[in-house]
C-alpha cells in the first residue's frame, strides 16, 4: 500500500493552485459540477478541509472534529481564496512531515494516520478542483497520473480499475463519471485504514454503504459472481437500525473482504456490535462459496481479531458456529478461539480472551 508523504500534498496543491488560477477571472458563484455549493464555496471547502485534517492530528482528535471553522474575509476574490487553499495546504503538509508514527486521529470514515490524512487532502483537493473547472467550463484537466495512481492504492483498495488510467479511475471510483462499460457509482467511499489481513483486506461498510447493499446493491464493491452473500446483507441491515437508533459505533459492525490480488469483494466478516459493560463483542462472517476451502476466512478473522484487540474496552471475542460446519470450525480454531460447549440451537460457542501483557 502506498504510503502517501507531505510531498504529495504540496504537488496536489500546487496543481490546484495553478489550474484555479487559470479561472479566476471566471464568475466563482457558479454552482461547481456535481455539488451544491458554488465554485467559490468549493474553493473555500478545499481549505477547511485541510486545516481540520491538520487540526485533527495535532489535537490527536478521537471522537469527532475539533470544534471550529476557517472562513475567509468578506469581499475576498477568487485569488484570495486560491492564496488561503495554498496557506492550509502547506499547514497539513507540516503537520504530516512533523506527525510521529503512533499519531492517530478521528476522521468519519474511521481512525486514521498521518499518512492517511495526507492521502485524504491529496485526493480532496483533486476532485474539488476538477469540480470547480467542471462548473466553470473546463473539462480537459487532468492531475498528474502517478499522484493519482497513489491515491487510488491508497484510499481505494476495494477499487477495479478496468485497465483505465488513473485519473478517469479516480473519476469513476468517486462517482463522478463512467468508466467505459462501467456505469457512473451511486454510492462510494474511501478507506483511509483498512485492516490489512494476509490475502485481504477489510473494508468497513458505513451506513451510506450499508443502506445501498441493503437495498440490493453492490455497495460500491466488485462482487465476486456469488456475492454479496444474504449475510451480509442483513448484516447491512443491523447497521440501518443501529443507526436509526442511535446505536451505530464506526469500526463495531460489519466488513466486506475484498481479495487482494483481483480487488474482488468476497464475503464479509464483522461485529455483531460495540463491547458491552463488561467489554464482550461478537464476532461472525461469511464467504461466498466460490471463495471457499482457501484459507481466506482465517485471513480475514485474523486482521479482524487482531484490530478489535487493539481498541479500548474490549476483553472477550465471542463466536458461535453451525455444529456440522466443519470448515468454520476450523477456521476460529486456528484464529485461538476456545470451544465453550454446544447450545440450544445446534451451535457451537467459541471464545477468545484478550492477549495478556
Amino acid at each position: 500500500m502506498t504510503i502517501m508523504t507531505p510531498h504529495a500534498v504540496d504537488r496536489a496543491v500546487s496543481l490546484t493552485a495553478q489550474a484555479l488560477r487559470g479561472v479566476a477571472h471566471l464568475d466563482w458563484s457558479t454552482p461547481a459540477s456535481g455539488l451544491e455549493w458554488s465554485c467559490y464555496d468549493t474553493a473555500v471547502h478545499i481549505a477547511g478541509d485541510f486545516t481540520a485534517y491538520a487540526a485533527q492530528l495535532t489535537g490527536r482528535a478521537t471522537s469527532g472534529y475539533v470544534p471550529f471553522e476557517i472562513a475567509e474575509d468578506p469581499g475576498t476574490t477568487p485569488d484570495g481564496v486560491i492564496e488561503i487553499v495554498e496557506a492550509t495546504g502547506g499547514l497539513l503538509s507540516a503537520v504530516v512531515a512533523v506527525a510521529r508514527p503512533g499519531d492517530r486521529a478521528w476522521h468519519p470514515y474511521g481512525m486514521a494516520d498521518a499518512d492517511g490524512f495526507a492521502a485524504m487532502g491529496v485526493v480532496e483537493t483533486l476532485l474539488h478542483t476538477h469540480d470547480i473547472l467542471n462548473g466553470l467550463g473546463v473539462r480537459d484537466w487532468e492531475p498528474e497520473p502517478d499522484l493519482c495512481e497513489q491515491v487510488l492504492d491508497r484510499l481505494f483498495p476495494q477499487a477495479q480499475r478496468a485497465g483505465a488510467a488513473p485519473w478517469p479511475a479516480l473519476l469513476w471510483v468517486t462517482g463522478r463519471a463512467a468508466l467505459g462499460n462501467l456505469p457512473r457509482r451511486p454510492v462510494w467511499r474511501w478507506y483511509a485504514d483498512p485492516i490489512a489481513a494476509g490475502r485481504v483486506v477489510l473494508c468497513e461498510i458505513s451506513p451510506q454503504v450499508a443502506a445501498d447493499l441493503h437495498a440490493g446493491g453492490t455497495g460500491g464493491f466488485a462482487w465476486a459472481g456469488d456475492g454479496p452473500g444474504e449475510g451480509t446483507r442483513v448484516a447491512s441491515g443491523m447497521v440501518l437500525k443501529a443507526k436509526e437508533q442511535g446505536t451505530y459505533r464506526p469500526g463495531w459492525g460489519p466488513y466486506a473482504i475484498v481479495r487482494t490480488d483481483d480487488r474482488r469483494a468476497i464475503g464479509g466478516i464483522g461485529f455483531h456490535g460495540a463491547p458491552d459493560a463488561d467489554g464482550n463483542a461478537e464476532i461472525g462472517y461469511d464467504l461466498v462459496p466460490s471463495a471457499r476451502g482457501n484459507g481466506y476466512a482465517t485471513d480475514a478473522l485474523n486482521g479482524l481479531v487482531a484490530w478489535a484487540f487493539r481498541q479500548p474496552g474490549l476483553t472477550t471475542l465471542h463466536a458461535s458456529v453451525d455444529a456440522d460446519n466443519a470448515p468454520s470450525h476450523g477456521v476460529v480454531g486456528r484464529t485461538g478461539f476456545e470451544r465453550t460447549g454446544p447450545t440450544d440451537d445446534d451451535t457451537v460457542r467459541y471464545v477468545l480472551r484478550a492477549p495478556q501483557g
